[in-house]
């Protein structure tokens, strides 16, 4: 039992006085709990005046009886630490809310199972090497019956121990967690200790630092047990007990190199100095000093030795820093395990009296959060009727967005999308298609100006006038131009397709996004109604183009205008070849031509092939714009038949017309949809069983304090 020995008398009395300072902020604490976490200034000071009057009447007993670290300040604050044990059992950490802990780490050999044992009043593991292998949470709890509690709390199981057993239950669970060789995990073992006498604390227990792997430990074993370190040591909440060994120099320990990397200035970080009576010189100048910036302040203590009793063990530290020469001059409220003791309970009430305020709020919003998005998810079918509601509201939806997308052209559901502002995109396509329909015929007209027709016509003579311009020539040439373009309208309406399949399919899944057996129908439906209708496409695009091969007919005037005006040009041109000085002729609607290498040619011919040019150049303008315009129109009238039509034909062909229950499996909800449903209920209900811990506590917090 912890006791403490008459020459901490003085220091007792000089610590009660910040036992009752924390009465108030626990008081302050329970106001703000019953205020969901926030209370005003007000409320605050007038909750402690309150209660001032009997919190002083508490504190005078403290200071007149001179109670043992067991006191009913530690009554006080078991609630909030049963709340927070709970908090931390309940696994609250997965939801982002730190706990206010106190996390024990040191080097290895620095003394750190000793100042355990001597807290807990019990034998933990010890050997060579790592024998804290995994994150020990060490729940301790004064307990009046006179026989100790002992169990510990892995797998979702309790197992109880004695004292005698507790060291090889540890070993036995941690192999059991870790395995049975060398190496350290992350999955954390709970030790609870009810005993009378042992402080109201609740600490975490991480591997000693070790450097220099050991035969059978992972060549990594530093960093694995640095990053278990900073995990725990990193949040705001936590307090760390950085135990060093008087022997060496501090500034050298591993332990304070990685508590100074998220605790600069030592604001939560108290040391503890084992091996006191191995390192007595020097020692006051290096805790006085505090060179290493532990801003809770340094406690020296002397450890267990042999077959020493705890009780044993208390007396010989009391009288080490009583009459030593030099450790006695060492201020007594920085000396023994009982003091260590009483500097914890103080500590951990502070910060749980801090931090439980916002820790009900973070669970209060996320709770709330949690329950939000449960109920925006959609519900769950149970029946066939209302899985064919669901159905043809989801089709119908994806008509409608389908309709503004493709055939009206809206886009107010994705204005920062633009590759779904369909009719703009589309109307892009049809320029370019246009384009290059344009660009392919013009190199024909200037280069090798009226070479093929010439050619041509020498192919198509008759026995026949000479004045007569064969049409079969005009055919020839025309059916060669026509083939020479006609993969840009097949491209085009691959191209168009494409893009329109990847519209339709975003809205379709987006729309059957929660419903897995209908997204997989889905989708199936509207690939084959896409494939249909590039099918389509493809061969009414390849009967255009063979009709433009087939004949030549407009009932367009542009024609016979456009020729008129070309043709009238003739005989400037003859003009311009009977000057051999001229290289080159300007024709208003073609540019400019080389002429020079048409003077072989005789002038009939010439005469003839002009024609021809003309006449191909004026009716050629008609071909490109059949080829834009008809493509225009099938595309807007394919679209709107698909939209309005064959999408929902073709879906409730796929979902209903098949006979492996695709209707019945519209009940199952996708796997990602299922997974979400189920850590949000999951989280709520944590969430809710933390808010009701915490709730319990508040009517024991207001008549203990």
């Amino acid at each position: 039992m912890l006791t403490f020995p008459s020459s901490f008398e003085a220091q007792q009395l000089r610590n009660s006085k910040q036992l009752f300072e924390v009465s108030l902020s626990l008081n302050n604490m329970s106001v703000a709990l019953k205020h969901g976490g926030s209370v005003s200034e007000e409320e605050r000071w007038s909750s402690s005046e309150n209660q001032a009057e009997s919190l002083e009447e508490k504190h005078q007993e403290v200071v007149v009886s001179h109670v043992p670290i067991v006191s009913s300040f530690n009554d006080r604050i078991r609630p909030l630490l049963d709340a927070v044990d709970k908090l931390r059992h309940l696994q609250v950490m997965k939801e982002g809310i730190q706990l206010p802990t106190i996390v024990v780490v040191g080097d290895q050999s620095s003394g750190k199972s000793s100042v355990l044992e001597s807290l807990a009043g019990i034998s933990l593991p010890r050997g060579q090497g790592i024998c804290t292998r995994v994150p020990l949470i060490m729940r301790l709890q004064h307990h009046t019956a006179p026989e100790p509690e002992l169990s510990l709390e892995f797998s979702g199981k309790t197992v109880p121990t004695s004292e005698a057993e507790i060291a090889d239950a540890i070993t036995l669970a941690t192999d059991e967690i870790a395995g049975s060789g060398k190496g350290i995990s992350n999955t954390p073992l709970t030790l609870v200790v009810k005993k009378k006498g042992v402080p109201d604390l609740t600490m975490v227990d991480l591997p000693g630092i070790t450097r220099v792997p050991v035969h059978g430990q992972p060549e990594n074993i530093y960093e694995q047990i640095a990053d278990i370190i900073m995990e725990y040591i990193r949040p705001e909440e936590s307090i760390i007990l950085n135990v060093l060994s008087a022997t060496v120099d501090f500034t050298t320990c591993e332990s304070i190199r990685m508590s100074q990397k998220v605790d600069k200035n030592g604001e939560r970080t108290l040391a503890v100095v084992t091996k006191a009576d191995r390192a007595p010189e020097g020692l006051l100048e290096k805790v006085t000093a505090d060179d290493v910036n532990i801003g809770l302040g340094y406690v020296c203590v002397r450890n267990r030795i042999g077959d020493e009793s705890y009780k044993e063990a208390r007396k010989v530290e009391a009288d080490l820093f009583e009459t030593h020469s030099l450790l006695s001059k060492i201020d007594k409220s920085m000396v023994g395990i009982p003091v260590l003791a009483q500097k914890l309970v103080h500590i951990q009430a502070t910060i749980i009296a801090r931090c439980l305020p916002e820790i009900v709020r973070k669970i209060n919003e996320k709770l709330n959060a949690s329950i939000s998005e449960l109920k925006r998810m959609p519900k769950t079918l149970s029946t066939v009727g209302e899985a064919l509601a669901t159905f043809m509201g989801i089709v119908g939806s994806a008509k409608e967005s389908l309709n503004k997308i493709i055939v009206r052209g809206e886009y107010d559901e994705y204005l920062d999308d633009q590759n779904m502002h369909c009719a703009a995109r589309l109307v892009e396509m049809l320029n370019q298609y246009s384009g290059e329909l344009h660009r392919f015929s013009a190199d024909d007209l200037t280069g090798n100006f009226m070479m093929r027709e010439i050619q041509v016509l020498e192919e198509a003579k008759g026995i026949e006038l000479p004045n007569f311009l064969p049409r079969t020539a005009f055919l020839a040439i025309l059916q060669k131009k026509v083939e020479e373009v006609s993969h840009i309208p097949v491209d085009f309406v691959e191209k168009v397709w494409t893009y329109i399949e990847g519209v339709i399919m975003s809205v379709l899944m987006h729309g059957s996004e929660n419903y897995y057996q209908l997204q997989l129908c889905t989708r199936r439906a509207g690939y084959n109604l896409m494939e249909k209708m590039k099918e389509r496409s493809r061969n009414w695009v390849t009967e255009i183009v063979q009709m433009e091969k087939l004949t030549d007919y407009t009932s367009d005037p542009a024609y016979l205008n456009d020729w008129n005006k070309l043709m009238a040009q003739q005989q400037k041109f003859i003009d311009a070849l009977e000057n051999r000085y001229t290289t080159a002729f300007q024709i208003e609607g073609l540019g400019e031509v080389a002429i020079e290498g048409l003077r072989a040619y005789e002038k009939p011919v010439l005469l003839q092939a002009f024609d021809l040019k003309m006449r191909m150049t004026a009716y050629w303008k008609i071909v490109l714009r059949r080829l834009v315009d008809t493509m225009a129109l099938h595309l807007q009238f394919c679209a709107r038949n698909l939209v309005n039509k064959e999408m929902e034909e073709e879906i409730v062909k796929e979902l209903v017309g098949r006979h492996d229950g695709a209707i019945e499996g519209m009940l199952e909800e996708s796997p990602a949809v299922a997974a979400k449903r189920e850590k949000l209920n999951v989280s709520i209900k944590l969430l809710s069983e933390s808010k009701n811990v915490l709730a319990n506590i508040m009517d024991r917090i207001t008549t203990n304090v």
